[in-house]
């Protein structure tokens, strides 16, 4: 696609956007308490509604459901409709998790999600596998947003595409680090209010371009339904158990992000926790579901234009179309570009400060060196943050230059089927105290080698992993299933033995 056509202007209001990233970083570390942990990667006291509603709704709406999102409802249609249910389902999960994770958590000065399992189980290996599988869930959802950095900056520049990549990749990391590096969650969190707040203004002037460029969901929907009518039609039987395999797999896993445990430690009391969750269960209508409706515009008018994981970039074809048709457009087109980065990087940098504080914390400090202080603790999170980002930033671009593309949706599904496997531990371990350590290890590391067997299972061998894994239903979603057997059924043995 060619490149969109920012003029100096234009330049000059999204490097003010950006740099005030680094002012309020700076800012960040002015209003640091004390040299520790827990003010570095929990804020100290925590954050109130307002804030705490921003950097959750900024955090949760990431690259992946801008571009991610707009390009599988291109590729599939209407039936990536059900990313609103899972979207909503996330919201459910954290109801079942947070009222009581809440309460501990202030009770027990919790830091990581991994601070829970140690309270709760007082189990080594547990913690061990536990933080393994969040450090790979989440280092699999960092490089997919550095991915998206690049292909938001490919239609930015008349510069090659893979240049541009890089140069996009490599810009908005060092922003990131810095600000995240000076202030921490702090710095993270207020960052978050403005990405969060420029997100929803741009989501709903993005919805009215489409509208005003292409015309009204009913025109979009004939013309779609001529073309290809499959993307129209209501799911048949397979793309149904699709549809439910996403609301469990996602709803359930995403709350279950290092990134969002760590927000509900943040909240600074148990009435700013519950305001902000009623105001997030309304917020996938004005995000993901105006992403499926840009992403079934955009299968109807720009069919043919792009194909495979490049249709993760067909919000850059849609505003370079909006943009050469007025100034007003252009205006709008920058806001909404802003709105892509500052949903993209206010994702990023929560993932790169939960890296560093389980990396740190539970890795290191547990593992390593139980006896470091906190202030060499704290130093060592920052470097950390540099060294991940330096060989992520790497490996992004290596990636992209060697040809090994995924689309954003695949990098997203690929992790859940992982992160899905701590879902006994968090939500039926803080409700049901006879769950025990010794089945939940077990059921853990049984759900885990069931889920990584799926990828070396041939779809057409016709075994029955092959019959499992075709079936519609995520293979987390059966790795679970072992998972809860074993960890339920060995706590009921262990108390009947």
């Amino acid at each position: 696609m060619s490149a969109l056509r920012f003029g100096a202007g234009a330049m000059i209001f999204i490097a003010i956007y950006l740099l005030s990233m680094v002012w309020i970083g700076w800012l960040g570390r002015q209003a640091r308490e004390e040299n520790s942990m827990r003010d570095h990667f929990i804020g100290g006291k925590g954050v109130g509604f307002f804030v705490l509603l921003l950097t959750l709704y900024a955090t949760q709406y990431s690259g992946n459901t801008i571009l991610g999102f707009s390009g599988k409802a291109s590729r599939v249609g209407f039936s990536w409709l059900a990313s609103v249910h899972f979207m909503t389902a996330i919201v459910v999960t954290y109801l079942i998790l947070a009222p009581k994770l809440f309460t501990l958590a202030k009770k027990h000065v919790f830091i990581t999600p991994t601070d829970f399992l140690a309270h709760r189980f007082q189990h080594r290996g547990l913690n061990l596998l536990a933080t393994l599988v969040m450090v790979a869930a989440l280092l699999n959802f960092y490089l997919a947003q550095l991915t998206a950095m690049g292909r938001a900056v490919e239609g930015l520049t008349t510069l090659p595409p893979e240049t541009a990549f890089a140069w996009g990749v490599a810009v908005l990391a060092l922003i990131m680090l810095a600000y995240e590096t000076l202030g921490g969650f702090r710095a993270v969190a207020w960052t978050d209010v403005i990405q969060g707040g420029v997100l929803a203004i741009g989501f709903v002037v993005l919805l009215s371009l489409i509208f005003a460029e292409y015309g009204s969901l009913e025109v979009t929907t004939r013309k779609l339904a001529e073309m290809a009518p499959a993307k129209v039609l209501p799911p048949k039987a397979a793309e149904a158990r699709s549809w439910l395999s996403y609301i469990f797999l996602l709803g359930v896993g995403a709350a279950l992000y290092p990134q969002a445990i760590q927000r509900i430690y943040a909240a600074r009391s148990a009435k700013a926790l519950r305001r902000s969750m009623a105001v997030m269960a309304f917020m996938p209508l004005t995000t993901a579901l105006i992403a499926v409706l840009a992403g079934v515009t955009a299968a109807a008018h720009l069919s043919g234009q792009l194909s495979g994981a490049s249709t993760d970039a067909v919000l850059g074809v849609m505003m370079r179309q909006v943009q050469e048709h007025s100034a007003f457009g252009h205006g709008l087109v920058v806001l909404i570009f802003a709105a892509v980065l500052g949903a993209i990087m206010s994702t990023a940098d929560s993932c790169l400060l939960s890296l560093s504080s389980m990396i740190t914390k539970d890795l290191y400090a547990g593992f390593v060196r139980p006896d470091a202080s906190q202030e060499k603790l704290t130093s060592l999170g920052k470097w950390i943050s540099t060294l991940i980002v330096v060989s992520l930033a790497s490996l992004a671009i290596y990636m992209n230059n060697s040809g090994v593309k995924f689309t954003l949706v695949e990098l997203l599904e690929m992790k859940f089927d992982l992160l899905l496997q701590i879902a006994p531990a968090f939500l039926i371990g803080i409700h049901w105290k006879g769950l025990k350590a010794g089945p939940v290890f077990a059921g853990m590391a049984a759900g885990l080698v069931f889920a990584l067997s799926f990828f070396w299972v041939d779809d057409k061998s016709g075994t029955f992993m092959a019959t499992l894994k075709t079936s519609g239903f995520h293979p987390g979603i059966w790795a679970l299933g072992l998972n809860v057997v074993i960890a339920v059924g060995g706590s009921l043995l262990s108390r009947k033995a």
